[in-house]
């Protein structure tokens, strides 16, 4: 991945530089809204996919996703370029073909690599998320939860599907509220500014005080329950008081 060149026993020696026909049909899906995030997901694991490398990092970019521009990272490492997403987060950026790298950048180098490793590097990086096919046809912002899944050779189940949050992450979410004081009643539902959004029903009478107490006790018991941080990429809390 740092640019070296490809032994002749590679398994890739023989790559065409074509797109999986699995993946290309999964993003072809995703991008008319016939098909999931976790439908390409579930159609890149096992797949070669190409990370971009540039010979010249000082010059920067952009890339267009859901109309917002992810811009080029002059501080990549090894030659390999890092994308900054529009919530601040540093992406990898990988290609399913060398058509799709070249209508992004045509001065990007193709280096193919299993996905798992790719999102791997990502993870040791500490580049949360991947960009597949970052100048189109149709792009994909994998999230956090997805990359670790790819690069632990998982199945990836998101936390919200649609307007249906996974049982097991509401689930989780409850039993971490359970032992705050404070907390009444806690509940899921999809995000508005986040994935997920937990909605937490504190008890009466609090002042100021005693109610940024119990926000920083919701968010510590959050962030100490494994299956809301392994399965959870961002998340909004929202107040609510007994009635």
């Amino acid at each position: 991945m740092a640019g070296r060149e490809l032994p002749p026993s590679s398994p890739f020696a023989a790559d065409d530089g074509s797109a999986d026909p699995g993946v290309a049909a999964a993003l072809a899906a995703f991008g008319a809204g016939e098909g999931s995030l976790a439908g390409v997901v579930a159609a890149l694991a096992g797949t070669r996919v190409l990370v971009p490398v540039l010979a010249e990092l000082e010059v920067e970019g952009t890339a267009v996703h859901d109309g917002h521009e992810h811009t080029v990272d002059k501080e990549a490492s090894a030659g390999i370029v890092a994308l900054r997403a529009p919530d601040g987060r540093r992406a990898l950026p990988v290609f399913s073909s060398v058509a799709t790298m070249a209508a992004w950048r045509r001065d990007a180098r193709p280096v193919p690599t299993d996905v798992a490793r790719a999102a791997l590097s990502a993870v040791q990086e500490g580049w949360e998320v991947v960009v597949v096919d970052a100048g189109g046809p149709v792009t994909a912002l994998l999230p956090r939860p997805a990359v670790w899944s790819l690069a632990k050779q998982e199945t990836w189940e998101p936390a919200v599907d649609g307007a249906v949050v996974a049982p097991d992450v509401a689930a989780a979410v409850v039993a971490a509220l359970s032992g705050v004081g404070a907390v009444v009643r806690a509940d899921v539902e999809p995000g508005r500014r986040a994935e997920l959004a937990v909605v937490v029903t504190l008890v009466d009478g609090l002042d100021r005080a005693g109610l940024d107490d119990a926000v920083a006790r919701v968010n510590a018991a959050l962030a100490a329950n494994d299956v809301v941080a392994e399965r959870v990429d961002s998340l909004e809390l929202r107040l609510r008081r007994a009635s």
